[in-house]
């Protein structure tokens, strides 16, 4: 890393999402248990919630998101993060901030757990399709509960955990004022069970996973507009 100028960084729970900038850009992608594990890791600027809020280079993780979702505002204003343990969104109005909400408790564990059931029960992610039937789910616990109780009936897992991510989409939906459009932003983005199953309720933009991180960039490339 010390080759690069900029490093910003997003360290979540599961995954720690690296934008490196020299003359380039460069995103990466590794798991936060191999990240910690690097010493003297110098970063310019930073976000989530598994960093330490170290004065000066650690930024809330609703403003880094504002400010990377602004150059997708002619795709929609309004941006939803969901990562593996709460779900937060932005929106616009005449190209400015709006409104904000953050939930780390209903959805808590929410991508965490469903990496955990395709681990338990040996299901790939490609292997989930949109299910028009879904959980009545306010969290990752009931969920849990919910699929292992199908699945003790004989109900196939992927069609368990399908059902899932049909409720965890429905509770985005709803969750955002149920907007008519919404650009999704992390790692849900490369789930298309979930990508299918919020567009049965709107449009859905996937905005991929870098979004954050491209926000804490533009915060030192752009004049304050919030």
């Amino acid at each position: 890393m010390k080759n690069f100028e900029k490093i910003y960084i997003d360290s979540g729970t599961t995954w720690t999402k690296i934008l490196k900038v020299d003359k380039e850009k460069r995103y990466e992608v590794i798991k936060t248990s191999d990240f910690k594990k690097q010493k003297n890791i110098k970063y310019l600027k930073s976000t989530g919630h598994s960093l330490s809020k170290e004065k000066g280079i650690y930024e809330n993780e609703l403003i880094a998101l504002s400010y990377g979702a602004r150059k997708y505002l002619n795709q929609g204003y309004c941006v939803l993060d969901l990562g593996s343990r709460d779900i937060k969104y932005v929106k616009f109005e005449n190209q400015k901030f709006s409104q904000m909400d953050w939930n780390s408790s209903c959805a808590s564990a929410t991508g965490a757990t469903i990496e955990m059931l395709l681990k338990f029960y040996d299901v790939k992610n490609e292997d989930l399709k949109f299910n028009k039937e879904k959980y009545a789910i306010t969290c990752g616990i009931f969920g849990l509960e919910r699929i292992m109780d199908d699945v003790a009936k004989g109900i196939e897992a992927d069609v368990a955990i399908s059902k899932f991510i049909h409720g965890i989409a429905y509770n985005a939906f709803n969750f955002v004022k149920k907007e008519p459009k919404i650009c999704v932003s992390g790692g849900f983005c490369e789930n298309k069970c979930f990508l299918d199953s919020l567009s049965n309720y709107c449009e859905v933009v996937p905005l991929g996973r870098f979004v954050l991180v491209d926000g804490l960039y533009e915060m030192d490339n752009l004049n304050n507009y919030i």
